[in-house]
């Protein structure tokens, strides 16, 4: 995913830029309204993220002009205002997606691949560090090495990958993938075994990680 930042705050910039690298998200800077506006006639990005209070032009207007010019690109503005009108202008705006700071990291990442994956459906794939999943096609890469899941550790994959990097529980997980089944005590940790036996076992770095008392999370963080 290659992504624009619109933000006069260089080390906030820089600070979004660094995480969001560490997730194959690969990033521009303009610092002001008007040189974002300029980037982003001139590429093609997958998203853009972009302030409100910006020097020259602001995003609102940003937002307003690159629709104006026929740009569709998923826009999520990342702002201090947190006011319900300036909300409202900016959706009116063309804006998709609006999150007021201070913001998670996780959180915005996964607000970014969100965004992404609705805009563009028929190429879906959902990444999380050196594991690709791609959803229409029941496919998962790591490390460029085919996984061959069970349809069960399929199933548990892509729940987490949808959720990541967001804690799961182990009930959430029984219910999204058993429905109103009944199903046997210990019956979601022996898959969650098989899952790891291939997501993780066989590479350096585990994705698969669990928060004690809490549940679990597909990352390419260690918690």
């Amino acid at each position: 995913m290659k992504t624009l930042i619109i933000e006069d705050d260089r080390d906030l910039a820089l600070a979004i830029s660094e995480y969001l690298e560490l997730h194959n998200v690969e990033c521009d800077f303009a610092y002001n309204g008007a040189s974002g506006i300029t980037l982003a006639l001139q590429h093609r990005y997958d998203c853009l993220i972009l302030d409100n209070m910006l020097p020259k032009v602001s995003g609102t207007d940003v937002c307003r002009q690159l629709r104006a010019n026929g740009i569709d690109t998923p826009i999520l503005m990342l702002t201090a205002c947190d006011m319900e009108a300036d909300q409202l202008n900016a959706f009116s705006a063309g804006l998709d997606d609006y999150v007021i700071k201070p913001c998670a990291m996780p959180l915005l990442l996964a607000r970014l691949n969100s965004l992404y994956r609705r805009d563009n459906p028929e190429r879906e794939c959902i990444q999380i560090a050196d594991l690709r999943i791609y959803p229409k096609e029941y496919r998962a890469i790591r490390s460029e090495q085919e996984l061959k899941l069970t349809p069960t550790s399929w199933k548990i994959l892509l729940f987490l990958a949808r959720r990541s990097p967001v804690v799961v529980s182990r009930n959430e997980i029984e219910e999204h993938i058993w429905l109103d089944e009944d199903v046997e005590e210990g019956t979601v940790n022996v898959h969650l075994h098989q899952l790891r036996k291939v997501v993780d076992k066989p590479f350096n770095c585990p994705l698969i990680h669990t928060h004690v008392g809490i549940g679990l999370s597909l990352s390419g963080e260690t918690p």
